[in-house]
C-alpha cells in the first residue's frame, strides 16, 4: 500500500496563516503537516542543538514526507537540513518579496510569497 503524499512545514508559520499560493504550491508535494519548529536558547550549545536536529528529523521522518519546508533558527535548521538531504528528503525555503509601506512615522512590512526553493 502507497503512503499518503505529505508536505511537512517545519517552521514557527502555522500552514492556516498561509496565502493561498503558498498552500496551493505546497499541497503539490502532498498534504501539509506543520510541525512547530522550536524555540532554541541562545546559550545552547553545538551537542545540544545536533540531538534536537536527530529528534527533529525522527518525528519528521516518521511522515515519509515528500518535501519539507524548514526554516527557523539558523543552527538547528542548518542541522535538520544536512540530516534530512544526507536521506535524499527534498528541502525547501520560502522566497518571499518583502514589501514596506511607510504610514507617518511607522512601517508596514508584508511578505508576499514567490516560491519555494530547494536548498
Amino acid at each position: 500500500m502507497m503512503k499518503e503524499a505529505v508536505f511537512i512545514n517545519f517552521t514557527n508559520h502555522p500552514s492556516g496563516h498561509w496565502e493561498e499560493k503558498q498552500r496551493e504550491q505546497a499541497e503539490h508535494y502532498g498534504r501539509i503537516v506543520d510541525v512547530p519548529f522550536p524555540d532554541v536558547d541562545a546559550a545552547a550549545d553545538e551537542e545540544y542543538i545536533i540531538t534536537l536536529a536527530n529528534t527533529y528529523v525522527a518525528k519528521i521522518m516518521e511522515y515519509q514526507p515528500h518535501a519539507v519546508l524548514c526554516q527557523g533558527e539558523f543552527c538547528l535548521a542548518y542541522q535538520v537540513i544536512s540530516k534530512l538531504k544526507a536521506l535524499d528528503v527534498p528541502v525547501l525555503a520560502a522566497c518571499s518579496e518583502r514589501c514596506v509601506r511607510e504610514i507617518g512615522n511607522k512601517k508596514e512590512v508584508v511578505f508576499d510569497f514567490v516560491r519555494f526553493r530547494r536548498y
